[in-house]
């Protein structure tokens, strides 16, 4: 396959920025995307030339790092995968593809096609997590009884990567989605009911400060999202947070 890439190049948060044109050749179709942008980058490294910066770790789907803008879409024209997941064949020869960071004021460019996501991080530490014994003196999780639907929620609202595509596809930039999975996924278990209050109050309030914006109710983020993640969650995390409020 012969491609024209248009990716957008940034040395660092401060700078301008644009897109830079790259022919390529000799792609298969059986490629990752991740593949196609080593080929590209191992071209430029063999020509002297500065690769282009992109994050990815596993290459599996399991991580989020390799969150990637193209041709205006979230991890690109497939449905249900990641970056490093999504395959040279969902592109005809001759295409022409561009290529782009997600776009997020909670998501600065630290270099071409990798962006700061410890936003995410930082509302983590805010709340989505439970505090428990481990001097020993644990309780089993087993030996609790839940209803088998409130544990399939909760696995699928775990399910949620960090990678930002509710992020980037939202015109607003809200991470609700991200957010509400993280309290989604401890609010349907009995572990996580004791800190639920503070759970939900801490980490909306996080969210916030990152900067993020609200929910547009367009359902996008949803439809883009690599692992499915449910709208229901955002609608349990309003629910979460107003009952908590009136808990003062």
């Amino acid at each position: 396959m012969k491609l024209t890439l248009k990716i957008w190049r940034q040395k660092n948060a401060q700078d301008k920025g644009g897109i830079v044109e790259y022919p390529i050749d000799g792609i298969e179709p059986d490629m990752s995307f991740l593949e196609m942008l080593d080929v590209l980058n191992e071209g430029l490294i063999n020509k002297g030339e500065e690769p282009v910066a992109f994050d990815h770790d596993c290459r599996e789907g399991i991580c989020g790092m390799c969150s990637l803008f193209i041709n205006g879409e979230a991890h690109g024209p497939d449905r249900g995968v990641t970056t490093c997941q999504l395959h040279m064949r969902m592109f005809k020869d001759g295409d022409t593809i561009f290529i782009e960071p997600f776009r997020a004021k909670a998501f600065p460019v630290i270099k071409d096609l990798v962006v700061d996501r410890s936003s995410f991080d930082r509302i983590q530490h805010a709340g989505g997590f439970i505090s428990v014994n481990t001097s020993g003196n644990t309780i089993d999780a087993n030996t609790i009884p839940i209803p088998k639907d409130d544990a399939d929620k909760s696995f699928d609202a775990a399910a949620c990567i960090g990678c930002g595509a509710c992020v980037a596809t939202c015109k607003n930039s809200s991470a609700m989605l991200f957010v509400s999975a993280k309290v989604s996924q401890y609010a349907l278990l009995p572990q996580g009911k004791v800190e639920a209050t503070d759970r939900v109050l801490n980490m909306v309030h996080q969210m916030d400060l990152e900067g993020f914006g609200n929910c547009t109710n367009t359902g996008a983020c949803e439809i883009e999202c690599p692992k499915g993640i449910s709208l229901e969650n955002i609608a349990r995390m309003n629910r979460e947070y107003l009952a908590a409020s009136l808990k003062g």
